[in-house]
């Protein structure tokens, strides 16, 4: 019973059948039939024209998004708990050539437009300090919490405002889509986001995500998305099995189901330990209140899971998991009470 991490999910079946199926001679890089696919299967997800290319990790997608959007020169507003921030070990100045990241703080690891606001307003118009180019946010964020569309938007409005490229962390896009039941657009390029890292590696896929450009911008965008894809090393030879897989997820909504069904995971243990939240339960993280011994006596019964800071513990549900089949930690975590 792994609660470790939804990157430790086995393959949904017809991601490994859209695997199986590429697996026959084709162009080589991105110029295959699947890869060629992607921008239509974007566009019509997202109701919009939009660039899609898929890049082997979820770091390389935020890092080569980010060198689209700052310069080396510039500064990315982001959350101090941000996974760009804590868990890409320096990936984003390593792509863009130094820019640097500027944390912010903000409860559950979501950003405001006023805490932002307030950190633009100290922030000189002179060679002495570096100028903020983009805002990076999280969604669903690095504790499970969700921005709404209208979050997002007043984000987007602050980055129009002031010229700054907008992009979104979407690791756990679907997760947040999910719980929002709202339709994808609203959450993107509506709310003014420029470009978006579409994870699927969380949702079902083997490797990949898909690295989403919107607006009137985003043609030239991907031609040096691109140009960063090749010069890190993430241009793979053999693209379309990266392209079949992603195709599985996005086509027939494949993608959003799996999201709902890992929600539906999260919420069946939520509703067994209210008392012990950390913050509400929103995707598919819990943070729970657990002491040492509570965490040894769950172990003890087979449950895996990561210790979260002192007294406390993250749960990460996945598709793959039912409501029945998740069952037994709800029930061993009931037995724990309130704590």
């Amino acid at each position: 019973m792994r609660f470790l991490s939804d990157n430790a999910t086995p393959l949904h079946p017809r991601v490994l059948a859209a695997i199986a199926a590429a697996d026959h001679a084709d162009a080589p890089y991105d110029g295959d039939v699947w890869s060629g696919r992607m921008d239509a299967a974007f566009s019509a997800l997202f109701e919009t024209q939009v660039r899609a290319l898929w890049v082997s990790t979820g770091t390389a997608a935020n890092s080569i998004a980010l060198a689209a959007l700052c310069p080396p020169y510039g500064g990315v507003l982001c959350h101090e708990d941000a996974h760009v921030e804590v868990d890409e070990g320096g990936a984003p100045g390593f792509f863009t050539h130094g820019a640097k990241l500027m944390p912010l703080p903000g409860p559950g690891a979501k950003l405001s437009p006023e805490t932002m606001a307030a950190r633009l307003a100290t922030i000189r118009d002179d060679v002495h300090q570096v100028p903020p180019r983009a805002i990076t946010i999280t969604n669903a964020t690095e504790y499970g919490l969700v921005y709404t569309p209208d979050e997002v938007a007043a984000l987007g409005d602050l980055a129009r405002r002031h010229g700054l490229g907008f992009h979104m962390d979407g690791a756990r896009f679907a997760n947040a889509v999910a719980h929002l039941d709202c339709a994808p657009a609203d959450l993107t390029w509506r709310a003014g986001v420029d470009a978006l890292s579409f994870g699927c590696v969380k949702n079902g896929g083997m490797a990949g995500e898909a690295l989403v450009l919107f607006g009137d911008q985003a043609n030239a965008r991907a031609a040096e998305s691109m140009r960063w894809r090749k010069r890190s090393g993430h241009l793979l030879s053999k693209g379309r099995y990266m392209a079949a897989q992603i195709l599985a997820l996005v086509d027939n909504g494949l993608w959003i189901a799996n999201g709902r069904a890992a929600n539906a995971a999260a919420q069946a243990l939520a509703t067994a330990i209210p008392g012990r939240l950390l913050h509400p339960v929103q995707a598919n993280e819990l943070f729970v209140r657990l002491n040492g011994d509570e965490a040894a006596r769950l172990r003890a019964q087979g449950f895996e899971f990561y210790d979260w800071g002192e007294g406390a513990a993250r749960l990460v549900t996945n598709w793959a998991q039912r409501v029945e089949d998740v069952a037994p930690l709800a029930a061993a975590l009931s037995a724990l009470g309130d704590g």
